[in-house]
């Protein structure tokens, strides 16, 4: 313990450098006040904070996989309706000791806290937590649930015992919108202690800044890693010298495309809210990015996920873009000639260049089918909005739940959600993936969402920094940054 208080000190002082052998520095895009944000409903570097901070009964490693928090291993039952976590033997601040009991009522509030929120949905299946004998607790579901772990693992399910978070690492200096952070010796996370573990170890200073401050200062060397990067942004990403080869791409999962806000006027019927769909040529509208093995789609749930039974394809797969078109061209023009004049649409994007080039090129062709689209100054009131969300994990669950009534700021079907309720509450998988596949069927056939295809994430990493990895979830945890070995 002696050891580490004086890397605890050393940190401290080297704070104001940039140097990697006092320090990483890593900046993360967000809007000032983010970092330090609290509640359940987390911008990404409060999430990432968090995570760091408060680990829960699992976390996420730099590849994405899920590796043991708090619980030092796991068992599911046969069934798959019962997760059994061991605790770690290890202290908080104060002097308190990680107890099944403790874990409990931690989780009990997190997943109560979250109620009303996607991922609050998304744990429906979680039936309740109950502390058993020491240091044991057990999740029962209601239903098998294979993406669980990883749910688990999520920055708002930490555990936080008396108000004392769990680490891996601690806060040692925080300023407005600056945090330093430095890795909680293995001794006190439950671990067997290390002989100069400290040796390699180095602190962690987050930043939160606008795009444009990350990669320039990633340019000036004042950044060793920018995180937290959309497509909003990304040409920010190309400026100097120092910038070339270092842009870093996830293969992330999730939903990216238009939200149909309003059920009026055009986009009252289905089948014109339909039109907009068939005409996106979703491959054109990515190419200025020059973003290679990016993956378009018209589905809602992104394809090929390890429950997806195949009962779902691409939509129109017999139509090139030009037959899909003409179809939509004809109900613009049906529609006009029944209500007269002009037909525009507001469209909100956030702001940045690369939203920018994005409404360019979706102007361009929905003015093929006779829409003159408008940027809007924000969502309210705009017809269409842009929904850029990365999952939580790889099930066709999680993308139905961010449409839920209620929940979701798209129009929205009850009769979804029940066929996903019904999903909830089935005990066979083949069961399970049959509701779902139709709650996917028959949201698609609302056209609420118009999906362009995967979401874009991008990272800038200086050459030589280790600890990160691209992984789907575009997620990337402070603690492996910090070199700690364990």
């Amino acid at each position: 313990m002696r050891a580490f208080a004086i890397l605890l000190a050393a940190v401290g002082l080297a704070a104001c450098t940039s140097s990697d052998e006092d320090g990483l520095d890593v900046a993360i895009i967000g809007e000032p006040g983010e970092l330090f944000a609290s509640g359940n409903r987390l911008a990404a570097p409060a999430q990432l904070l968090r995570a760091a901070t408060a680990q829960g009964l699992v976390r996420l490693d730099e590849n994405g996989e899920v590796v043991p928090g708090i619980a030092e291993r796991w068992i599911v039952t046969a069934d798959g309706e019962s997760y059994i976590f061991r605790i770690r033997e290890m202290k908080l601040s104060g002097n308190q000791r990680l107890d099944a009991r403790s874990v409990q009522r931690s989780l009990v509030r997190a997943i109560a806290d979250l109620k009303g929120t996607t991922l609050g949905h998304d744990l429906a299946q979680v039936r309740d937590v109950r502390a058993m004998a020491g240091r044991v607790i057990e999740v029962r579901l209601k239903s098998p649930m294979p993406g669980l772990l990883q749910v688990l693992a999520q920055p708002e399910l930490g555990i936080v015992v008396n108000g004392a978070p769990s680490g891996p690492m601690r806060t040692i200096r925080q300023g407005t919108d600056t945090v330093t952070l430095a890795p909680m010796p293995p001794e006190t996370r439950g671990l067997p202690a290390q002989p100069k573990w400290w040796d390699d170890v180095r602190a962690i200073r987050l930043t939160v800044v606008s795009a444009d401050q990350a990669t320039r200062g990633f340019s000036e060397n004042r950044f060793a890693v920018v995180l937290g990067g959309s497509l909003a942004d990304l040409p920010s990403a190309n400026v100097g010298p120092l910038s070339r080869g270092t842009i870093r791409l996830d293969s992330a999962i999730g939903l990216f495309g238009l939200d149909v806000r309003l059920a009026r006027g055009f986009l009252a019927s289905a089948d014109n809210r339909e039109a907009l769909a068939l005409a996106l040529d979703r491959e054109a509208l990515i190419q200025p990015f020059n973003l290679a093995g990016w993956t378009a789609s018209t589905r809602v749930v992104t394809p090929d996920l390890p429950d997806d039974p195949g009962l779902v394809t691409e939509r129109w797969p017999d139509l090139d873009i030009g037959e899909r078109r003409a179809i939509a061209a004809r109900r613009v023009a049906g529609w006009k000639a029944a209500n007269g004049g002009k037909l525009t649409l507001l469209l909100a994007l956030p702001r940045g260049r690369g939203s920018d080039q994005l409404f360019a090129g979706l102007a361009a062709q929905f003015q093929e089918i006779g829409i003159d689209l408008r940027r809007a100054s924000s969502g309210r009131g705009a017809d269409l909005v842009l929904r850029d969300r990365v999952a939580r994990y790889a099930g066709a669950r999680w993308f139905l739940n961010q449409f839920r009534c209620g929940t979701s700021n798209a129009i929205c079907s009850e009769d979804v959600d029940f066929l996903v309720d019904m999903a909830v509450n089935a005990n066979e998988p083949a069961e399970q993936t049959r509701y779902l596949a139709d709650a996917e069927t028959a949201l698609t056939a609302l056209n609420a969402f118009i999906p362009i295809g995967a979401p874009i994430r991008w990272a800038q990493v200086r050459s030589g920094v280790t600890g990160f990895a691209e992984n789907a979830w575009a997620f990337h945890p402070l603690f492996p940054l910090s070199r700690a070995p364990i």
